[in-house]
């Protein structure tokens, strides 16, 4: 019996999922997720990742069965999943969404492509959100993102209109608990997930929680419930770039002229909101493009800037949470119990990780990767590189800890909040709490070294230096004339220009990405 595979990877969902719907009109399908053990074996897997996976196959299942098919759970590498798959009963067909990830998974992907070609099976892919396959300039690139997100949603199969067709499998145990070789940490107020809590996320920020949007995202005080919170379920595909899109224009159209509580305030978010729809599959795109952006700097200039002054006792510290700065040692706190904290805070700590403390965007990016429930590769190693300088091609963005408490959490509200030592510092020393007198420290029951940690350094001189040393590479001629490529290749372009005028930009300022 001829069959189509489809095979569900980050896109876990059937509502606007093309290789389902198409398959379904061609006729019977076996639909199927493979868990990867070398995928799990990467260092950018998290056990955090892994429940919010198991979570999402659960809703992924029942919807399809709702639809009269069955989620195949296979354990193994996909090559040798199909192979058994195929020997059982041979496919014609497998379909599937487009994926940018990791370097691993493009290696994987390409061994699918390899596997296929030797049996003779098509493979099918379709694009699930604006990064465009190929992309031949970006000078055409807005108008490609602009014509899938208006482009009509895939509707799911009907109810049980799979039924009789579609092919059953022996499926494999189901994974249970940890996979092995993951850490043990599963910050205990991460979101749960699965498509139905995704559209309850949706709704909530489309309905409520937008109108803080425009004002509130940069604080960690408002940014938890400010921001939309879609990016985990975006990024496992629970919920579809498209879909979320056309929801938040439709909720656009709904506020125009509405005389709801708030409904300016709502527009004012949405507005926001929807610029960075574009900037996530922007940045995606660049991975798409160039996948040794994981693993190499964007600009090759920059090699070997940071690379060879590895610090261990400062990477260990960051880790710990014991910089000795409350706000960043807050956010470290913020991420292990939550798995997520706000872009601006997250550009501070790979600041701060770039700058004061001069350690390589790579390792670094990989912690953060397994802290970050809603870890995008597209999105997580440009934004690293960018906040690193070495894309050569962005403003150098240096954020203070400082000046980010005196700005975001004056009142030390958030810091206490995630320290539990800095509730004892007094008002007046909340900004430096290591500054404090013996004096002071004794009477408040603080010690610094003990209960706070002392910075590793100096925070003016140390970012001095580092900026010092980054310009100076900048200004090497060399450096300066790789740069024009690497625009053109990667800078955005100002897609309100639609005229003949529209030029490679090169982020003049780095976009915030909060979701």
């Amino acid at each position: 019996m001829a069959y189509t595979v489809v095979w569900f990877k980050r896109d876990l969902r059937v509502h606007d999922h093309a290789p389902l719907a198409q398959a379904a009109q061609r006729g019977p399908v076996l639909c199927l997720y493979v868990v990867e053990p070398s995928l799990w074996a990467q260092p950018d897997a998290a056990l955090q990742h892994f429940r919010f996976l198991q979570e999402s196959l659960v809703d992924l299942a029942q919807d399809l069965r709702r639809c009269g098919a069955e989620l195949q759970v296979a354990v193994g590498e996909v090559p040798e999943v199909l192979a058994r798959l195929h020997a059982l009963a041979p496919f014609h067909t497998l379909t599937s969404h487009e994926e940018t990830g990791n370097g691993h998974t493009y290696a994987r992907d390409k061994a699918v492509a390899r596997w296929c070609a030797n049996q003779g099976v098509a493979w099918r892919e379709w694009a699930q959100h604006g990064v465009v396959r190929r992309l031949p300039t970006r000078d055409v690139w807005h108008q490609r993102w602009q014509t899938f997100m208006h482009a009509p949603q895939m509707p799911a199969p009907a109810p049980g209109s799979l039924a009789g067709r579609a092919l059953p499998w022996p499926t494999e145990p189901w994974p249970e608990g940890a996979w092995p070789g993951l850490d043990i940490h599963d910050p205990p107020l991460r979101q749960r997930g699965g498509r139905l809590r995704g559209w309850q996320v949706l709704q909530d920020f489309l309905h409520d929680r937008s109108r803080g949007y425009r004002g509130g995202i940069s604080s960690p005080l408002t940014a938890p419930t400010a921001c939309s919170r879609l990016s985990p379920y975006l990024a496992l595909g629970c919920l579809g770039m498209r879909e979320v899109v056309q929801a938040t224009q439709r909720r656009q159209q709904q506020l125009q002229g509405s005389a709801e509580p708030g409904a300016g305030w709502q527009r004012q978010g949405l507005t926001a909101f929807m610029s960075r729809m574009h900037w996530h599959c922007h940045f995606i795109q660049k991975l798409e493009s160039e996948p040794a952006l994981e693993f190499d700097n964007l600009h090759r200039g920059y090699n070997g800037l940071r690379e060879g002054d590895w610090n261990e006792a400062h990477f260990a510290a960051l880790v710990a949470g014991r910089t000795g700065w409350p706000m960043v040692d807050a956010c470290v706190a913020m991420l292990r119990e939550t798995g997520w904290v706000n872009f601006r805070m997250r550009a501070m700590l790979v600041s701060v990780a770039s700058y004061p403390l001069w350690l390589h965007w790579r390792p670094v990016g990989q912690w953060l990767a397994r802290q970050f429930l809603d870890y995008e590769p597209g999105i997580h190693w440009s934004q690293m590189q960018m906040q690193a300088g070495t894309t050569g091609i962005n403003t150098t963005r240096v954020y203070n800890p400082i000046k980010q408490a005196q700005d975001h959490d004056p009142h030390g509200h958030f810091v206490r909040h995630w320290l539990a030592a800095m509730r004892r510092v007094p008002d007046a020393w909340l900004l430096e709490p290591w500054r404090m007198p013996p004096g002071v420290q004794a009477r408040c029951g603080v010690r610094v070294g003990h209960d706070i940690a002392q910075p590793l350094v100096d925070l003016d001189q140390a970012t001095r230096a580092a900026k010092a040393r980054v310009h100076g590479l900048r200004a090497q001629a060399p450096v300066r004339a790789a740069k024009a490529a690497i625009v053109q290749k990667h800078g955005s372009r100002v897609h309100r220009d639609s005229g003949p005028r529209r030029k490679a930009t090169a982020h003049p300022q780095q976009q915030t990405l909060d979701f």
